[in-house]
């Protein structure tokens, strides 16, 4: 029970710093590239699936017998 506490302390302070640092210059610079980044990963990981899946989908009409 004691280190669920100190984690829910942990994810409070933060939130907190990340909201204090959020309003310089420097923090919205920070998080906007970071959002950009996350946003590409993410764009980059749904395109390889995407792709992973037309080729297993390819294979499989390759293998299927025809009607």
């Amino acid at each position: 029970m004691k280190k669920f506490v100190w984690l829910v302390v942990g994810v409070a302070v933060g939130f907190v710093v990340a909201h204090e640092v959020n309003q310089t210059k420097q923090g919205k610079q920070f998080f906007n590239d970071l959002d950009v980044k996350a946003r590409e990963f993410g764009e980059a990981i749904s395109d390889g699936y995407r792709q992973r899946e037309a080729e297993l989908r390819d294979a499989i009409a390759e293998d299927a017998p025809e009607r």
